[in-house]
């Protein structure tokens, strides 16, 4: 893999203002793997004067051509798969096989899917004597995280584009170089220049120059709950839009009459899925007491079964986190059935697949988004009592609820403070809309949904 030494700006490679780095590290042996630009806020600003510009061309192309290159990203993201999977592999440290059916192939999905809405969706409609015009709200600043790298983006800018907006993207500093092989699909997407930029950078300082800049009409951020409540002041005090994916502690609650080895199986492989770094993970496993000793044995010997299967974490911060976090759930009285805070190897930042027991509701662990491989198995009473710890927490992002009885499952589903839950293993559906209640977020991602989120609504009277 190449990195570029340059920012993507205005359809072309060009160099950053100044000279600072970011070195990328692939996480599973510590070695340097390349370089790009730090961004300045006088860089990003470059990047807005460069979307504003093209504002005007792009929000009046028709939805046809709009879908066109659309239509043309995504088979550039093809050709490029195999490269996204290795570089996704490579930075992030996921195992090959996962990047390349998760990290490469849906967002390939998803940039399809808003290629057909484009032209699908109703940019105009009657309402009673009103013609109701749903225009690009205008400038988007794409602010994406590092665990899902490309389909932050494609979730964020894909939608943006079929809207007709301009962005301005600044990735995660711990995976720039799949966001510049997206940048080179939009290129050969031929999408018209300024339309989209990128930015590789800082948080606190390419960040926060596009969260605050005046040029800036959206700020759609994914990244923990801390920063996106920074991002919504910033945005409130100038009366700006935001859109804000955050943190999770979603529950999967297991009533009595589910088939429990499927479920608990299932909950631990979505728990250790991309090593835990996962904000809708179901990290919360809600059992009945009478089922919860038999829950425990097959949940820490599903966990020990991952110990040489799932990649590192991000970083030695993320690690150092998750590892810290492991040490906090002992010390306040959980039960240790699998894993711990000890490294399994010597080189690369990895956490061994952890399994707590015994997890009261109050417990950090049971309130605290971790962030990687660690799963709680808490017991409940009966389904009031589910209920309560299922919604016991200032999160409400995902969850499952698995059942005997599909119709058991979804009455107790409805009663969930939570924005998706799957019913006994439902299938990721890449058109339904994705975010949360409470603190986990403002908005929604994919399909429909997530690209209202880039619209503003005009009514004409007659």
């Amino acid at each position: 893999m190449k990195a570029h030494d340059g920012l993507y700006i205005d359809g072309a490679w060009r160099p950053a203002e100044g000279r600072d780095v970011i070195e990328v590290v692939n996480p599973a042996d510590e070695q340097v793997i390349g370089r790009v630009p730090a961004g300045s806020a006088l860089d990003v600003d470059t990047a807005v004067r460069a979307a504003r510009a093209a504002l005007p061309g792009w929000a009046a192309t028709a939805p046809a051509e709009r879908a066109a290159r659309l239509s043309a990203l995504r088979d550039a993201l093809v050709a490029r798969k195999d490269e996204i999977a290795e570089t996704v592999t490579a930075e992030l440290g996921s195992p090959l096989q996962f990047s390349q059916m998760v990290h490469a192939g849906v967002p390939i999905a998803v940039a399809g899917s808003y290629a057909e809405l484009a032209v699908g969706h109703p940019f105009e409609e009657k309402v009673g004597n009103s013609t109701v015009l749903h225009e690009p709200i205008g400038v988007v600043g794409a602010i994406t995280p590092w665990n899902y790298p490309l389909h932050q983006i494609v979730a964020k800018v894909a939608p943006a584009l079929a809207a007709g907006c301009t962005i301005v993207l600044k990735p995660a500093e711990d995976t720039p170089l799949t966001a510049q092989l997206f940048a080179e699909a939009v290129h050969e997407a031929g999408v018209p220049a300024g339309v989209f930029n990128l930015v590789t950078g800082l948080g606190p300082v390419a960040g926060q120059a596009l969260a605050e800049h005046p040029g800036v009409d959206l700020v759609s951020f994914t990244g923990s709950t801390a920063v996106g409540r920074k991002i919504g002041a910033a945005a409130g005090a100038a009366v700006k839009k935001v859109a804000l994916e955050l943190g999770g502690k979603s529950a999967n609650v297991i009533l009595p009459s589910a088939d429990l080895a499927k479920a608990v199986n299932v909950g631990v492989a979505n728990v250790m899925s991309n090593s835990g770094q996962t904000c809708s993970a179901w990290t919360r496993m809600l059992v009945h007491r009478d089922r919860y000793d038999e829950a425990v044995e097959l949940a820490a010997g599903a966990a020990a079964k991952y110990g040489d299967r799932i990649g590192p974490v991000v970083n030695a911060r993320q690690q150092a986190r998750v590892r810290g976090y492991i040490e906090q759930g002992i010390a306040e009285g959980a039960r240790l059935v699998a894993g711990g805070p000890d490294s399994p190897r010597e080189k690369g930042y990895f956490v061994s697949p952890t399994v707590f027991a015994d997890v009261t509701p109050d417990m950090t662990v049971a309130q605290e988004e971790i962030f990687g491989p660690v799963l709680t198995v808490l017991r409940y009473e009966d389904e009031e009592d589910a209920l309560r710890i299922a919604n016991g927490t200032v999160y409400g992002l995902a969850g499952a609820v698995w059942a005997g009885d599909e119709a058991e499952a979804v009455a107790f589903a409805r009663r969930m403070d939570t924005g998706q839950v799957d019913i006994n293993g439902g299938r990721f559906n890449p058109l339904a809309p994705f975010g949360g209640y409470k603190q986990s977020g403002v908005g929604r991602e994919l399909g429909a949904h997530g690209l209202a989120e880039y619209l503003q609504t005009k009514s004409l009277q007659f």
